[in-house]
């Protein structure tokens, strides 16, 4: 690829995490550089999700460390991710079906937000100036994605690949060095794939914002991800660029069963 990958902004190192008995995450190491997209993939029960939860703060592992732009961090909330530029969205959309579009993407304006309560209600002096720059910003969220014609629209009414399109819009709100996707195209048909691709590739070179995306459509891994690791019983079982990772006889074996 052309595009300028930068250094690592996040590292896990030897992460394990313990449910009781039931081992989530085992020992897994890998890095996420600057403005690439980093695609973490593996069967069903593979860890995929503990793994995303464990870096925006939502799981605390039992043993290992992470490392965000060279600090370590430690017990992390998800609040406090978020205060440190990490945004998420999820594989259940969690939108307000009642509100509009346009009000469900400036909720991912809050933590960007000075002014205090009561002026935000009042709508006064600055809370008011600070309203309408919070809102242009959304605006251009809104034409980033192509969804104008929907911004007075509730939720609730648009089909479910608007709505993920908006669940995206409110996490770029936040203007996020690293974005976390839970499986952003699932139920998605074909077209609605395809639009989320080039969204997602946009976000990537337009914004320069890192990715780090679940996904079970391999045809969209290998041909969005700049590089892939591979989870499955809650181990790493692959890392590389995808054609390292589509020719490992481990990754096919854990994808395909042991008689392909």
């Amino acid at each position: 690829m052309s595009k300028q990958i930068g250094d690592v902004i996040l590292d896990l190192q030897n992460i394990s995490l313990r449910f009781g008995g039931v081992k989530a995450l085992t020992d897994i190491s890998f890095n996420v550089r600057e403005h690439e997209v980093r695609a973490i993939i593996g069967p069903n029960g593979a860890g995929k999700s503990s793994m995303l939860n464990v870096i925006n703060g939502v799981y605390h592992p039992q043993d290992g460390k992470i490392f965000f732009r060279g600090e370590e961090r430690k017990a992390m909330q998800p609040h406090m991710a978020a205060a440190q530029g990490i945004a998420r969205t999820f594989q259940n959309i969690a939108l307000f079906k009642g509100m509009s579009v346009l009000d469900n993407i400036m909720t991912g304006r809050n933590l960007q937000m000075k002014s205090n309560l009561l002026m935000q209600a009042l709508w006064w002096g600055p809370a008011r100036n600070e309203e309408l720059k919070h809102r242009a910003r959304v605006e251009e969220i809104i034409d980033f994605l192509e969804i104008q014609h929907i911004r007075k629209t509730p939720v609730g009414r648009l089909p479910y690949g608007l709505q993920k399109r908006v669940d995206l819009g409110r996490a770029l709100a936040m203007e996020p060095k690293i974005l976390l996707l839970d499986e952003p195209m699932a139920g998605m048909n074909v077209e609605e794939k395809q639009d989320m691709c080039r969204f997602i590739l946009d976000v990537n070179d337009q914004f320069g914002t890192t990715i780090v995306l679940i996904e079970h459509d391999m045809g969209v891994v290998m041909d969005i991800s700049d590089r892939v690791v591979v989870l499955d019983y809650g181990k790493k079982i692959g890392d590389g660029i995808p054609d390292e990772v589509r020719s490992s006889p481990e990754v096919i074996k854990a994808y395909l069963g042991a008689g392909h």
